[in-house]
């Protein structure tokens, strides 16, 4: 009983923080991103009040709100759409690639941590947030702008690619041998394969078997059914949020408009929980250390997110606001980079703390990149255009040349 009760005035305590924290950064028109992650630093290891009877679950709460986050995201678009994104914005997926994964690996192997933690630490730079990326964008009202089928192009590449990715990483962390390695991709692979399938090709079967007219019962089964498919495809090798993502986009129609209506409040609670866990998993004390490597890449790979963002808008004819938004709103990274962190340490264990400075760095950053990109850069052209010398017309130019005679 004691513990029950501890773990109530902890959650309590912890929710009411994040309500009344939610509520200045909504008066001061911010996102309430960074503050919860900074609270999750002073209640975390190391900070000034650490937390003991809640911690366990916060850190359920904490995967929950992952799952919730990308399939709310999935929600809002149809299997087909998700398709045409992915052909025509795999070359933005592959400049992606190159811009933020080379920087991460470049700087394992300046810093003399060898290929197995360069290819770790080049997934770390490379992966963006989805989670926070799309509490982002319904914060500031854009999952109806036109360069948001982009941005969640990017995103869905980068989220398949680490069905890919995870498998590799983990058979180098682990030393397996190469049909090990393949064996395990393969079924990733097939998983990935097989739910876009049934979602092309059954999505409107799906729906139809989800449907119901009694709101709860609506609720129950499309939470069941993707707790069941995230944990299921977590088992085999695949990211639950990608099947989170995947079961989003399988339901279609009024079944997608009224769990999404239902689902919106838990997907508020609990994505504010992962953010607090983020920060509780982190020791402020071993941040200092690898602050400046860190911050160095942090400053680095935000640029070239701003610049991946800003290409794969252009080649989908956005226009030149759009493009900005696009960029500043893919900096954030977030939930993968500190998994695909948690599996590198036992091989170099530096790369835990500049992963986790790193991350706090671009997840504070990220939502201010996503807000301010376009007007900053918008009054830059201003400025840029005011200094630059307009040439006089013809008929002055004229007269000013005979009065020189």
């Amino acid at each position: 009983m004691h513990n029950t009760t501890a773990m109530l005035i902890e959650l309590g305590s912890i929710i009411l923080a994040l309500g009344l924290l939610g509520r200045l950064a909504g008066r001061v028109g911010f996102s309430p991103i960074p503050l919860y992650l900074l609270a999750g630093l002073a209640f975390g290891h190391g900070g000034i009040l650490p937390l003991q009877a809640s911690e366990e679950f916060i850190a359920t709460g904490a995967e929950i709100g992952v799952i919730l986050l990308l399939l709310l995201l999935g929600l809002e678009y149809s299997a087909s759409e998700l398709v045409t994104n992915l052909k025509t914005q795999y070359p933005s997926g592959a400049v992606d690639f190159v811009l933020n994964a080379v920087p991460g690996a470049a700087a394992a192997l300046i810093l003399g941590w060898g290929p197995v933690a360069a290819v770790a630490l080049a997934g770390v730079t490379w992966i963006s947030s989805s989670g926070v990326i799309a509490k982002v964008m319904g914060d500031l009202g854009r999952l109806g702008n036109r360069e948001t089928p982009v941005i969640l192009g990017v995103l869905v590449i980068e989220d398949l690619a680490m069905a890919v990715y995870l498998p590799i990483l983990t058979a180098l962390l682990a030393g397996v041998s190469l049909a090990g390695g393949t064996i395990t991709l393969l079924i990733s692979l097939g998983t990935v394969g097989a739910v876009l399938y049934l979602a092309l090709r059954h999505g409107r079967l799906i729906s139809k078997a989800v449907s119901s007219d009694n709101a709860e019962m609506l609720l129950l089964v499309v939470l069941g059914l993707t707790l069941l498919v995230a944990g299921i495809a977590q088992e085999l090798q695949v990211s639950a949020a990608v099947g989170a993502f995947l079961v989003g986009i399988a339901l279609s129609g009024e079944v997608a408009e009224g769990a999404s209506s239902l689902l919106t409040p838990l997907r508020d609670l609990f994505a504010a929980v992962f953010f607090v866990f983020f920060g509780l998993s982190t020791d402020p004390a071993d941040i200092p250390p690898v602050l400046v490597p860190a911050l160095i890449l942090a400053v680095v790979t935000a640029l070239t997110k701003i610049a991946t963002g800003w290409y794969a808008a252009r080649r989908a004819g956005i226009k030149t606001a759009g493009r900005w938004r696009a960029g500043g709103t893919l900096v954030a990274r977030g939930e993968f980079s500190i998994v695909i962190a948690g599996l590198a340490v036992g091989v170099e264990p530096r790369i835990g703390p500049l992963a986790t400075a790193y991350v706090l760095i671009l997840v504070i950053i990220g939502p201010l990149a996503a807000r301010w990109t376009e007007p900053l850069a918008r009054r830059l052209t201003r400025r840029t255009a005011d200094k630059t010398p307009v040439a006089a017309p013809e008929a002055e130019r004229t007269d000013v040349a005979h009065t020189a005679r």
